[in-house]
């Protein structure tokens, strides 16, 4: 069986759950999208439910997948419906609904629902994405009060720029939606990750964590808080071929690496193709055998290459962290390859996950 691995580990997912629940001071649904940024939705889910006060999921097919697996606790579809007929599964399975088009509040004014449905209604502050304008919004807010099909509303919007803390854009997102919602019932919804993180004086209701459930900071700097969080995934692999190379010889694709001298080469399974970033420059630390290490040439779809020079007790079947653990963390190897940390978990697609 092919050695590349993820290691998921449970109980720091659930650590930084409690972290981004108390920086919030309410209520935090876990944002489990995208397979759990890669580190599986309904293992995670399962993980979080006993203290989870929900879950956020961007489709339907994710959420009837955690439904599917026994998942009760309430789950908000983050982009709300995409077709009208859609609100009967919404119905049936209990799910809570984003709102942020026009069109979306004209098909729940037209739904029968047979039950009362929660909505989250969105306002565009500022991210020109998903959401309504402010006029539209408290017209929409108004509207869908009066509708028998709805029950409870949550007012809500999505924060652009709350990973860039020299930028005035998140307070003034903040204060266009307290405006915005003005003399309106419902509780809020407005922080992200990166708002528990790095804007204190930013805070909701409710917050949705995303990426840092999974132990990576999407701050460009650290602090006492991010570094509470846990790396949840340990990546990681074994050295399947050995060979040494003369100097001057390259390795791999385009002759990224080049030998300064006579090197011993480790072939590791692990490539683009399981979610490593295919543009890691030589020299990228991993961890072999539990010691430092570094990538040489081109990362290709299946393998990667290592030094193993000055491992003098390394060779086939050594043990290769890549990220987590040991290794760097997901936060400290993205910007090395010029990848976002929010796409390295999410990328890994082949290897096999181990749960502990």
């Amino acid at each position: 069986m092919r050695p590349a691995r993820a290691l998921i580990d449970l109980e720091a997912l659930r650590s930084n759950y409690r972290l981004a629940r108390e920086l919030g001071g309410g209520k935090a649904l876990a944002v489990v999208k995208a397979d759990a940024y890669g580190h599986g939705a309904v293992r995670c889910a399962q993980a979080l439910e006993s203290e989870a006060d929900g879950f956020a999921v961007a489709t339907i097919e994710e959420a009837l997948e955690l439904r599917g697996a026994g998942i009760r606790a309430p789950i908000l579809l983050l982009e709300g419906f995409f077709e009208a007929s859609e609100l009967l599964l919404i119905a049936e399975h209990g799910l809570w609904t984003a709102v942020g088009a026009p069109w979306q509040v004209e098909a729940l004014a037209a739904f029968a629902s047979p039950v009362p449905l929660t909505v989250w209604l969105k306002l565009d502050s500022g991210m020109h994405r998903l959401g309504l304008d402010v006029p539209t919004f408290r017209a929409a807010h108004a509207r869908l009060s009066a509708l028998p099909q709805v029950g409870e509303i949550v007012l809500m919007t999505h924060l652009a720029r709350a990973d860039e803390l020299d930028s005035e854009r998140t307070h003034e997102q903040a204060a266009l939606f307290a405006a915005a919602i003005d003399g309106l019932a419902g509780q809020t919804s407005v922080c992200n990750s990166p708002a528990l993180l790095g804007w204190p004086d930013v805070r909701s209701d409710w917050v949705r964590p995303g990426l840092m459930l999974y132990g990576a900071n999407p701050l460009a700097v650290g602090s006492d808080v991010t570094a509470r969080l846990r790396p949840v995934m340990t990546m990681c692999s074994k050295v399947i071929a050995e060979r040494w190379i003369e100097a001057g010889e390259p390795v791999g694709y385009g002759a990224r690496f080049v030998a300064p001298q006579r090197t011993r080469v480790g072939v590791v399974a692990m490539g683009y193709a399981d979610g490593y970033p295919q543009f890691a420059p030589n020299g990228t630390p991993v961890v072999i055998d539990g010691q430092p290490g570094e990538v040489i040439g081109r990362v290709s779809m299946d393998m990667l290459t290592v030094d193993l020079t000055r491992h003098a007790a390394a060779g086939v079947g050594s043990e290769v962290q890549l990220w987590g653990g040991q290794a760097l963390s997901l936060s400290e190897l993205a910007p090395r390859c010029g990848v976002s940390a929010y796409q390295l978990p999410c990328a890994v697609k082949r290897v096999r996950r181990e749960y502990c």
